[in-house]
């Protein structure tokens, strides 16, 4: 059975930590994030387990040169951070009732250990050596914080209602602070009531596609459920007293960016080396023009923390470090017919073009790719209407049955959805492109196999395969 091979494959992994290691090993630290539903959990399960069993990663050099000894789980090296629980989320992707595992809800980790062997003419008289990876999963709603840390509440509150201003999402807000007098007494049901309907906004937008959904506390609060740190919202500015419901407002506002962005990025993000920023384009282009634009711009703003020069907070905190490596990954590109992806790519550069100029300007060195981290459909030619379509089949999520998909043919040209974005049109003209939510596949694993993806291992190798080689 799949499930009982991997996880004594797993448990042989673990046993290795007894080996001789050193204190002056070289460690890697990945980030992983993405907004909602881009598959983060999914994506850092089905690398390690890819990663341990390497049957199915031919595109990393390390492993086709015959370089990777062994690779093993280590216990993790910060005992105040969640452990990412690997061995759950693997069984729900590999069970004989296959599940998605469940997302990302705060900063976990989990750290890789490898035995390599070393380069060169004289390589081989040296033994082999250590790397440790260490991989952070955090949510991207997270990282989209930074941008209030140097904002006052004034600047927020007006940018937050601008954007708001005509979405159906934030009409019980918007219409709750037309009735609230901000200059009087601070009341805590008042506070409290704000707060919760900003809230309701917030998830409703993200529901409809949005991402630009800050403070992002606010939808994963964790123990911070109730506190004052999370109970505010945006109002309009104006002039008040001490003491009054605004100057309270705008208190809360300081101490959420004091007390929760500022020790998220000194604990977490500052110590990062290397970067996966995870994107659900096909999920945003089925919701429309809006959320692609939305998209857009909440991928600029993440891509933005990643420099150091643009943001005096960051610069002070980094104190020179830089991540110097991003991967920008189209996730569920297996939603598309393999005839497709590159089009997918193009969409993401396309949409990714001004972030990632940011960053290459800064520095880093960036790609973009369509990934599938753990496959779930297989590919297939239906006919309709006449016509022949590459299709992709699978099992969907609601029902269990199986289904084939066409999902519409996304544009050689990446401005066809791009500009309508741009321009604030509501819906797309000339095309109707779908998608449907899949069930993992159950599978049969060959010794040494990992999970089946799409080009996890062109993303290993853009992340870590040079210090694999010993570049």
């Amino acid at each position: 059975m799949v499930i009982g091979r991997l996880t004594e494959q797993i448990g042989q992994g673990v046993a290795s930590v007894g080996e001789t290691l050193s204190l002056t090993d070289p460690v890697v630290r990945l980030g992983v994030t993405g907004l909602a539903r881009a598959g983060k959990t999914v994506f850092i399960t089905s690398l390690v387990a890819n990663l341990l069993n390497r049957g199915r990663m031919p595109g990393l050099r390390a492993e086709t040169a015959g370089a990777i000894q062994g690779v093993w789980l280590q216990p993790q090296p910060d005992d105040t951070v969640p452990r990412f629980d690997y061995e759950s989320h693997l069984a729900a992707l590999t069970g004989d009732d296959p599940r998605w595992p469940e997302s990302t809800r705060s900063v976990s980790e989990l750290r890789l250990s490898f035995r390599v062997a070393r380069q060169g003419m004289i390589g081989g008289f040296r033994g082999p050596r250590r790397l440790h990876l260490d991989i952070v999963d955090y949510p991207g709603e997270w990282l989209l914080d930074l941008g209030l840390m140097e904002k006052s509440y004034a600047e927020w509150s007006e940018e937050v209602l601008a954007r708001i201003a005509n979405r159906p999402q934030a009409a019980g807000y918007l219409a709750r602070i037309t009735t609230t007098d901000a200059t009087a007494r601070l009341e805590e049901t008042v506070a409290k009531g704000l707060a919760e309907d900003f809230t309701a906004y917030l998830q409703a937008a993200r529901k409809a596609g949005f991402y630009d959904c800050t403070p992002g506390r606010f939808l994963m609060p964790g123990e911070l459920a109730g506190s004052p740190v999370l109970t505010f919202g945006p109002l309009p500015r104006i002039d008040a007293r001490r003491g009054s419901l605004y100057v309270e407002m705008e208190r809360r506002f300081d101490a959420y960016r004091r007390e929760v962005v500022r020790p998220f990025f000194r604990d977490h993000f500052s110590r990062i080396d290397r970067q996966v920023v995870l994107v659900d384009a096909l999920g945003a282009i089925h919701s429309g023009p809006q959320a692609v634009e939305d998209l857009r711009r909440a991928m600029a703003e993440i891509l933005s923390a990643f420099r150091p020069g643009r943001n005096a907070f960051l610069s002070r905190l980094l104190q020179g470090r830089r991540v110097d490596r991003i991967l920008f990954a189209a996730s569920k590109a297996d939603h598309l017919h393999h005839s497709q992806h590159p089009r997918l790519t193009a969409i993401l550069e396309a949409l990714l073009q001004d972030a990632r100029s940011r960053a290459d300007f800064a520095g880093a060195r960036t790609a973009a790719m369509s990934i599938a981290a753990l496959r779930a459909t297989a590919e297939e030619t239906v006919t309709h209407d006449g016509r022949s379509l590459d299709a992709v089949r699978g099992r969907l999520l609601d029902t269990g049955k199986q289904a084939a998909l066409y999902p519409g043919a996304l544009p050689e040209d990446p401005m066809r959805l791009l500009s309508p974005a741009r321009e604030g049109a509501e819906r797309w003209l000339d095309a109707d492109y779908r998608v449907m939510s899949f069930a993992p596949a159950r599978m049969t694993l060959r010794p040494g196999e990992g999970p089946p993806h799409i080009r996890l291992d062109r993303a290993a190798e853009f992340l870590i395969g040079d210090r694999l080689m010993g570049e």
